[in-house]
Parts: structure tokens; C-alpha cells; sequence
């Protein structure tokens, strides 16, 4: 399938480097997909996931957030409420390129970006999480062992699946900022959660409370079995093949369809 750069201008106007991957003819919709923390366009589950939607009809843009992959910008001066502000960006340069995302996914931090970026796109009309926390500063969990030092000296360097990363402490006080439970309740669109019973990063009571703070239409969908990174080829395919069909039924009646992507 076609793929093509994809790059855009942040708010802070940093260059955010993002990758578009079309189908083959007019697509059904438009994806706009969030990676998880620390990870980038290119993770397994991002380019996994994109191959299985455009297989079945979609274009998805999967960009690296600030200071992450290929985009600009220092990562120790990112942060949650940059990252929804970089997916409002991405959706304002897929609309300007006559791609506007109908559908947010979001894998981890991603999916709770997500749902915190769906108000400020007036186009989604259904928001798929996988793998996500129901509240923002769940991450925090992965510098616990350098939180003293963080909040005493304003930063510390920790490691994060096997990587070092500065973390500052306005990154911290920014995650613990955000009333996602409130945000969930007030999506205007469709919401399906996906998440592992075996996941060990994020544990299955936070898929509970995304779909407790959600109001109808919502859906809940196991991966059972599955890793948090979605490591398995056919875990990706599946959670492609399920947020298609799902998404089928929200789609605007004006909008391309295909019988393959049932």
C-alpha cells in the first residue's frame, strides 16, 4: 500500500514528523493514530496497526509526538497536554490536506491523549483506545524510582524500556492536571476499548474505568492474551480488522464504504 511523509508544523512550531499510509482508490476514512509513551511512528504496533487498517480500506496518519522519532522539539520540555495539543495539530494538517480523520486511536498514553484531544476535532466520530490508562498520570509509575529526585531537583534522567529519558517536574505536575474521567463522559462520539487481560503495563481495571466514565455508544472488546505492545503480528491485525468493523456503523451514510472491511 502506499506510504508517504507526512510532516507538519506543531504549536510551538517545531517540525512533527508524521507518516501517511493510503489504500489503494478512495478511502473509507481517514485514522489519526497516538503511539504510546515514549515509542514513535515506527513501533511495531503503529505500523502493524496502519498496515491492517489500509488493508481494509483506510488512510492513517501515525506521526512522532515532540522530541520523539524524527520530530523536533527536546521531550524533556514535552509533555500530556503538548502531545493532545500535537494530535490537534496533526488533524488540523490532515483537514488542510482535504484528509480530515473521522476515527482517533490511541495505544497507551496515546489512547488517553486521545480522548483528550477528541473535543478539539470537530470531525471524529469515534475514538478506539488500546492498552490505555484511565487516568493520565498512571505513567508516572514507570519513573517512580526517580520521583523523589524529580520533584526535589525539577528533573532526573530514568530509564524507560531500556532508553534514557529526562522527566522534569512540570511533566509530572501536568499528568496529575487532567480530569480525564470527565473528559470520557463528555465524548461526543462513539468510544470502544481494547485492552489485554494479561497486560502488565496497564492493568485491566483501567479499560473497567474508561468504560464506567464513558457514556453509550461504547464497546469493549477483549485482547486477550495479547501484550501491552501488541508484540504478536496477529494481535495488531485483529485490533485492525475489529476497529474497522466496529467503526463501519458511525461513519457518516456519504462516506466510501467496502464490503472487505467487515
Amino acid at each position: 500500500m502506499p506510504s508517504q511523509p507526512f510532516d507538519f508544523t506543531g504549536e510551538t512550531g517545531q517540525k512533527l514528523s508524521g507518516r501517511l499510509d493510503l489504500q489503494e482508490g478512495p478511502a473509507i476514512a481517514h485514522v489519526l493514530f497516538a503511539h504510546c509513551f515514549t515509542c514513535n511512528k515506527n513501533s511495531i504496533a503503529a505500523a502493524r496497526i496502519a498496515r491492517g487498517l489500509t488493508a481494509r480500506g483506510y488512510g492513517v496518519l501515525r506521526f512522532d509526538f515532540t522530541g520523539l522519532g524524527d520530530s523536533g522539539g527536546d521531550f524533556a520540555d514535552s509533555s500530556f497536554s503538548g502531545n493532545v495539543r500535537d494530535l490537534v495539530a496533526a488533524a488540523t494538517a490532515m483537514r488542510g490536506a482535504g484528509r480530515p480523520p473521522s476515527i482517533l486511536i490511541g495505544h497507551s498514553l496515546g489512547g488517553a491523549a486521545v480522548l483528550a484531544a477528541e473535543a478539539d476535532i470537530p470531525e471524529i466520530v469515534a475514538v478506539a483506545t488500546i492498552g490505555a490508562p484511565v487516568d493520565a498520570d498512571h505513567v508516572s509509575h514507570l519513573f517512580a524510582g526517580g520521583l523523589d529526585e524529580i520533584m526535589a531537583r525539577g528533573e532526573a534522567e530514568v530509564g524507560i524500556g531500556g532508553r534514557p529519558f529526562t522527566i522534569r517536574r512540570a511533566f509530572v505536575e501536568d499528568l496529575a492536571a487532567h480530569d480525564q474521567r470527565a473528559r470520557i463522559a463528555g465524548l461526543r462520539g462513539a468510544l470502544l476499548v481494547l485492552h489485554s487481560p494479561q497486560d502488565v503495563t496497564v492493568g485491566i481495571e483501567n479499560a473497567h474505568g474508561i468504560f464506567l466514565a464513558a457514556r453509550h455508544p461504547r464497546s469493549f472488546v477483549s485482547l486477550a492474551g495479547a501484550d501491552h505492545l501488541l508484540t504478536s503480528p496477529q494481535d495488531a491485525d485483529y485490533v485492525a480488522a475489529v476497529v474497522t468493523a466496529w467503526a463501519s456503523r458511525y461513519l457518516p451514510a456519504d462516506e466510501p464504504r467496502r464490503s472487505d472491511s467487515l
